[in-house]
């Protein structure tokens, strides 16, 4: 079977810097996953993807050596799985807030015993291998997201909770929980000490700690303090950055304020 290269990394003290996918098609997926990132995320709770684009875009992405991960919309055993059969090694399961809740994630991503995945990797074997189900519960991957204020009150719970491969950090929902304004890249203290507790928490019990940030400065913070878990950046938010940039440097020339199209007047 395909090793999950994620793990290899993790299992070598090495980080693993990703991206999210959020547009919904596979040239952009296919560019992505040629730029040197370890990891994509395809984005199936905030990205405009669903399950008949996120099929597609897997198999763009299995042009490369980039381990495929997709975000289900919620902590639903069925989406779960058939993000799995179509070919993610992992899923990132939001708002997780109980050791229940966390249960119910591991318990979706693995084969019976372990777990009530049903069988049929359909186009998880041909990614996979065809020894994919002997090897399938070792290798993908059941990342909660603690983001909530129960989350974040039963963090040891879910951490512990035995399955769970990571904890991934939303940065503007943890605020949000916290009482704060959702920013993205955040220095608020109490967003610092609570970020601070996910990771020493996950440490305590060899669990990997995940950010998602939006900057090669906030990326590399993490990497220092030792988070083997990192997104670098999402499609979206690359394409119209750089463009942005490069707009922001020319002279002789006034750029177009998309909301204000001309008007006939009467």
């Amino acid at each position: 079977m395909r090793l999950n290269r994620l793990k290899q990394l993790w299992r070598e003290g090495k980080p693993a810097i990703g991206g999210f996918l959020s547009i919904p098609h596979t040239l952009s997926a296919e560019m992505m996953a040629h730029t040197g990132l370890d990891w994509l995320c395809i984005d199936m709770q905030h990205g405009c993807i669903d399950y008949s684009d996120a099929v597609p875009m897997l198999a763009a992405i299995s042009t490369t050596a980039v381990t495929p991960i997709v975000r289900v919309p919620w902590n639903e055993p069925s989406m779960i799985m058939k993000a799995l059969d179509a070919g993610a090694y992992g899923v990132i399961v939001p708002m997780v807030s109980n050791r229940a809740e966390a249960e119910r994630a591991v318990a979706a991503c693995r084969y019976p015993p372990r777990g009530i995945r049903s069988n049929g990797p359909n186009r998880a074997a041909l990614y996979g291998g065809a020894d994919y189900q002997k090897h399938a519960d070792n290798e993908m991957l059941c990342i909660v997201m603690i983001e909530t204020a129960e989350g974040i009150e039963k963090m040891e719970e879910i951490v512990s909770t035995p399955g769970v491969d990571a904890v991934y950090i939303g940065p503007t929902d943890l605020a949000l929980a916290l009482g704060l304004p959702p920013v993205m890249d955040n220095d608020d203290p109490k967003h610092v000490a609570t970020v601070n507790k996910v990771l020493e928490t996950c440490r305590r019990h060899k669990v990997v700690a995940a950010m998602h940030t939006m900057s090669s400065k906030y990326t590399q913070r993490y990497i220092d303090q030792g988070f083997q878990m990192v997104m670098l950046t999402a499609d979206r938010i690359a394409m119209s950055n750089f463009v942005k940039a490069e707009v922001g440097k020319l002279t002789g020339w006034t750029p177009l304020v998309p909301t204000e199209a001309p008007r006939r007047n009467g």
